[in-house]
């Protein structure tokens, strides 16, 4: 079974990884320990919500272990993400400036708007599935994205 769950769901795991660690080595890494965490925690998973989510979310502890073991910091934000590939056209990321600023913008974006943009830009996740990570609405997530994004459209705007 985990080698099926591994196969299906390796990429968007790592792409997740990737975005939030902004380096593939460690994304690699902590892909590789996410599963074998899921394969160890296999009984328990009951079936809740989308194995895509539970993936996510052993990969979001792994990166927050990893990060209080290297005194990146405490553990009360994610850092900053850069994308590894195109993010949506509004977002307009063809110039490198933006492309740093928007990185600032969601450097300095309080939680949970950051993560849930960040899930739903780099990780790719539904909103029903970013909603049962937070154990809220598909709405919640919804609206919540929506702010965060029109926060970084505004500030982009703002800084030209």
């Amino acid at each position: 079974m985990i080698e099926a769950l591994y196969n299906q769901y390796f990429h968007d795991v790592f792409l997740y990884l990737k975005a939030v660690t902004r380096s593939e080595d460690l994304a690699e890494e902590l892909t590789q320990e996410t599963f074998f965490k899921a394969m160890q925690a296999l009984d328990t998973f009951k079936g809740g919500c989308d194995v895509r989510v539970w993936l996510c979310q052993i990969a979001k502890n792994c990166y927050l272990t990893y990060c209080r073991k290297q005194k990146h910091f405490t553990g009360e934000e994610l850092p900053e993400a850069v994308p590894d590939r195109a993010a949506p056209p509004q977002l307009a990321l063809e110039e490198q400036e933006t492309v740093q600023e928007i990185h600032r913008i969601l450097h300095e974006m309080k939680e949970p708007y950051k993560e849930v943009f960040m899930l739903r830009v780099f990780g790719e996740l539904s909103f029903k599935q970013i909603a049962a990570l937070f154990h809220k609405t598909d709405n919640w997530a919804a609206v919540t994205f929506h702010r965060a994004k029109l926060r970084i459209m505004d500030e982009l705007e703002e800084s030209k």
